[in-house]
């Protein structure tokens, strides 16, 4: 049986581009939004690894 397409397909970190600051704020927002507690903002931030320090500079320094 023959491999599908999307088998064959792997994404590498090469592959992947950084999320521009404020992309990454808009989407830590809406985790933050849905969130049950902040435990639980912490876990999906930190699975979609726009945790605290990983989005970069903020403008209150």
């Amino acid at each position: 049986m023959a491999a599908t397409a999307r088998e064959n397909d792997v994404i590498t970190d090469d592959d992947i581009e950084p999320l521009a600051d404020e992309t990454a704020r808009q989407a830590q927002r809406v985790v933050a939004a849905y969130a049950q507690d902040a435990d639980e903002c912490r876990m999906f931030l930190s699975m979609l690894g726009i945790g605290p320090g990983t989005a970069g500079p903020t403008k209150a320094e």
